[in-house]
């Protein structure tokens, strides 16, 4: 596509498209096809100047090259890009907005006085009717202050200032819907989007495929631990279902064949499959945006306390503006303290600085389920770990395999590859991925599976009972034996890797051996945590003892637990919760979910069990466990900020106040201020609390 460059700096460029403007679905389309290059590091869209501004890190003809290879006929997108999208929210509130002030102003000048009085007093009548819903309610509220300032500037036959005063309070209104909405649909778009591959079971058997394939009537197959990823109704299983995310009920709820199920929920207990009645992903927009505006035991204590301290204040306010009039007989000192109330600006700052917080978090792979978990990572004192996947890197690799029986190490890691497909954990993976690698084709062999948690995997192949898993599952629970011939074998296993057992009939048949390489950023995040304040920072995990020392030393922890069982990890954090510390848990396997549901905050690996992302208050992504830092810095750095606007918000509004008392300042200047300085307390609430994301490094490095 041809195109002009209006302006450009380092590593940012501005074209111009060779149309006066572009729709909605063109802006869209053109920053889909932008954002898929790796090379672009942001790019914003501007459909009416048809404009696009590019962030990069790359040559610049790189860009150029990019762009002249655009077309909008070539670029396939998602159709939920486009439901979910904000380009027309927020053209409708610029459109409002615009429209308020040319309506307000051509009345001015083109209307008769008689006819605006008559218009003028059409509307009080309505702000009149806001307010007196209030009191239905039995609640003092902002809205029954407008009315009244309103009422009485009409009164006095000041229409000029109760005209102004109503079209303040209209651009205000509008600006603060917008903000809030424009926040609360950025953040549920970005919680909405993830696409995940499943398994679409088909005539010839489970094909594991990209869900944006799967349509309506399919039938997909969802095992325990596993999110179920539409809506749709349960053709043959039984499971019990975690419908926290959507329900809000704490315990899971047995489901079973004919029942409907909702996207977004998890299966914590048995097999299901389901015939799928919904297929778009935006069919859960909708419930986060709820969830989210809805969410209020998701505050944060200092969240509430404002919104609460908001509504306690109104009361005093409208007793100032009636002490005022009954001393000084001024009716419009009086109605210049009506003007100014501190509700509209707690109400809407705090809620938005939580939001912006929570969308910042996102551009780092990170989801935050509520305000309370950032208050709970600003103020705690203890993280624990668990090693495997989390400590350790999110892909353990397949270092071997020992045979011990006939079968070669091939057609084992084949069958075990087989078993582990279907569950997602960093060590099945490993397996899967080993398999791959070496072009072993594992179809279904076995039967049903069952997943045993903290343990393994056991089912059936070729008639014969099938386990994988640990040494206390394989050999204590199961019972396997090593032929009398094996032994020596299995005694000169390197204790360098953890062991992975597989087992078929009783017998031991082979051993995995995983190499779990700790993460290399792991060090410099156990320092940098502690230097943010963090008194434990602890490890647990299944493994050995030998293994967990090993990671323990390398990674600079000096307090680890080995062999813990999950129910040995939620016992420690209830632990350190009754001696009065605030604690973090971090973690990626079903075993984890106790802890992290028990933690004041808990955090999962995006890349560990499904049911591990839902139970957990904040998911970060795999690849970087210094995303850690990066949200304990933006946590502390929002409770700054809510303090900060509180302590303005309170000072401001009194200084107008005392203003309004004093005669200084006449009622339509004081609305003007005190909407004005709402709007631009929360548009600053919008902005990053890091600054920007490619400062991420320095950010961590200096503190």
């Amino acid at each position: 596509m041809n195109f002009t460059i209006r302006h450009e700096l380092k590593n940012r460029i501005r074209l111009h498209l060779p149309v006066k403007r572009l729709s909605f679905r063109e802006a869209d389309i053109l920053e889909y096809y932008l954002r898929g290059f790796d090379e672009i590091s942001d790019v914003r869209v501007y459909e009416r100047t048809a404009d696009a501004v590019i962030f990069f890190d790359c040559d610049r003809s790189r860009i150029t090259e990019i762009v002249r290879a655009f077309s909008f006929d070539d670029v396939q997108v998602p159709e939920r890009v486009f439901e979910c999208s904000g380009r027309e929210l927020s053209a409708g509130y610029y459109d409002r907005v615009v429209t308020t002030v040319i309506l307000h102003y051509a009345r001015r000048l083109i209307l008769p006085f008689a006819i605006r009085r008559v218009l003028d007093i059409i509307k009080t009548i309505g702000y009149i009717w806001r307010g007196l819903k209030t009191l239905k309610n039995r609640r003092l509220q902002v809205e029954l202050l407008d009315a009244i300032a309103i009422s009485s500037a009409v009164l006095i036959g000041d229409y000029n200032t109760a005209s102004n005063v109503m079209f303040l309070l209209k651009i205000g209104d509008t600006l603060e819907e917008w903000t809030h909405k424009r926040s609360v649909d950025d953040l549920a778009r970005r919680m909405s989007l993830n696409i995940d591959t499943v398994w679409l079971l088909t005539d010839s058997g489970e094909v594991q495929t990209d869900a944006s394939v799967v349509e309506c009537g399919d039938r997909v197959v969802v095992r325990m631990g596993n999110m179920i990823p539409f809506d749709g109704e349960i053709v043959s299983g039984d499971a019990m279902i975690n419908q926290a995310s959507m329900t809000g009920e704490s315990a899971a709820v047995h489901k079973g064949c004919g029942m409907s199920v909702f996207a977004g929920t998890v299966v914590e207990e048995g097999d299901l499959t389901i015939r799928v009645t919904q297929t778009e992903g935006c069919g859960r927009f909708d419930k986060i945006v709820k969830m989210i505006e809805e969410s209020e035991k998701l505050k944060s204590s200092l969240e509430s306390k404002a919104e609460r301290l908001a509504d306690r204040l109104v009361p005093y306010t409208l007793l100032a503006a009636g002490l005022t009039w009954a001393i000084s007989r001024n009716i419009t000192k009086a109605v210049s303290v009506l003007m100014v109330d501190y509700s509209c600006a707690l109400k809407m700052a705090m809620p938005i600085s939580v939001l912006s917080a929570i969308k910042e978090a996102s551009e780092y792979d990170m989801t935050v389920k509520g305000g309370k978990f950032l208050e709970a990572v600003a103020d705690a004192d203890t993280i624990i770990f668990d090693k495997t996947g989390t400590i350790t890197k999110a892909k353990p690799a397949v270092a071997g395999v020992v045979s011990f029986c006939d079968e070669s190490e091939d057609e084992l890691l084949r069958q075990a590859a087989c078993l582990e497909e279907h569950f997602p954990h960093s060590v099945a993976g490993a397996v899967v991925d080993k398999a791959l690698e070496k072009g072993l084709l594992h179809d279904e062999l076995h039967a049903s599976v069952e997943y045993i948690v903290a343990h393994g995997i056991a089912s059936e192949i070729g008639n014969e009972r099938a386990v994988i898993g640990s040494y206390h599952f394989v050999f204590e629970d199961e019972g396997v034996v090593i032929d009398d011939d094996r032994r020596e074998l299995f005694d000169a296993l390197p204790d360098e890797y953890s062991h992975l057992y597989f087992a078929k009939n009783g017998k031991l048949s082979a051993c995995i051996l995983i190499e779990d390489p700790m993460r290399k950023e792991t060090p410099d995040v156990v320092e940098n945590l502690r230097a943010r304040g963090f008194e434990h920072i602890v490890m647990m995990t299944g493994d050995s003892e030998r293994t967990a020392a090993r990671i323990a030393a390398e990674a600079a922890i000096t307090e680890y637990y080995s062999e813990v069982l999950p129910e040995d990890k939620s016992g420690y954090v209830e632990k350190m919760k009754k001696e009065g510390h605030r604690v973090i848990m971090v973690g990626d396997g079903i075993n984890d979910s106790p802890a992290l549901s028990a933690a004041d905050a808990g955090i999962a690996i995006s890349d560990g069990a499904e049911i591990a992302r839902q139970i957990a208050d904040i998911t970060i992504g795999s690849d970087d466990l210094e995303s850690i830092v990066v949200l304990r810095d933006i946590s502390t750095l929002l409770m700054k900020r809510i303090r900060f606007n509180y302590r303005t918000i309170v000072g401001f509004n009194t200084a107008l106040i005392g203003l309004g008392i004093a005669g200084v300042m006449p009622p339509a200047t004081s609305a003007m201020l005190h909407n004005g300085s709402t709007v631009a307390i929360g548009l600053k609430s919008m902005t990053h609390l890091l600054g920007a994301k490619n400062n991420r490094s320095e950010t961590i490095e200096n503190g």
